[in-house]
């Protein structure tokens, strides 16, 4: 059967092809932007800061009721921002907010409260968890994430 011009010939122009992946081209950015996958892993990240820091007061709550309103070893009132850890110094090169060089070791007295301390997700150890403790002259103990994410806060006193 010869070509005939009044029938258009099947298939797609250049330019159609063109527009199409170009349409989903910009779909799947706006999809990932919208996603944004950096920022819900440090939305995931500060959520276990979250729970890690509520653990962490629970635990010095517990210690304070069953000794009968006796502070933890190793904390004072008026106790300055001072990471939790082992190390014996060294704790401020991981937590910007704290003033001593040496942890203050929780691991042994919460023991019965905590199974194992826990530990920032972007890096903390046992020797510098990643998270701070201070009590204030009320004896009003606060708990906080030395590197939150996001430019949030994460800390709770109580």
């Amino acid at each position: 059967m010869p070509m005939n011009k009044n029938f258009p010939q099947k298939g797609f122009t250049l330019i159609e092809l063109l527009v199409v992946i170009a349409i989903i081209a910009i779909l799947a950015v706006v999809v990932f932007v919208a996603l944004d996958p950096v920022r819900r892993f440090a939305d995931a990240r500060n959520s276990r800061r979250w729970t890690d820091v509520n653990s962490i007061l629970t635990a010095v709550h517990e210690y304070i009721i069953d000794n009968d309103g006796v502070l933890p070893t190793g904390l004072t009132t008026s106790m300055s921002i001072t990471q939790i850890g082992t190390a014996g110094s060294g704790c401020t090169t991981d937590c910007t907010t704290a003033s001593a060089s040496a942890c203050v070791n929780l691991n042994s007295t919460l023991a019965r409260y905590l199974k194992s301390m826990p530990t920032d997700p972007d890096g903390g150890t046992q020797s510098t968890t990643g998270y701070y403790i201070s009590v204030n002259n009320n004896n009003i103990v606060t708990v906080g994430a030395c590197a939150p994410e996001n430019s949030e806060t994460v800390e709770v006193s109580r």
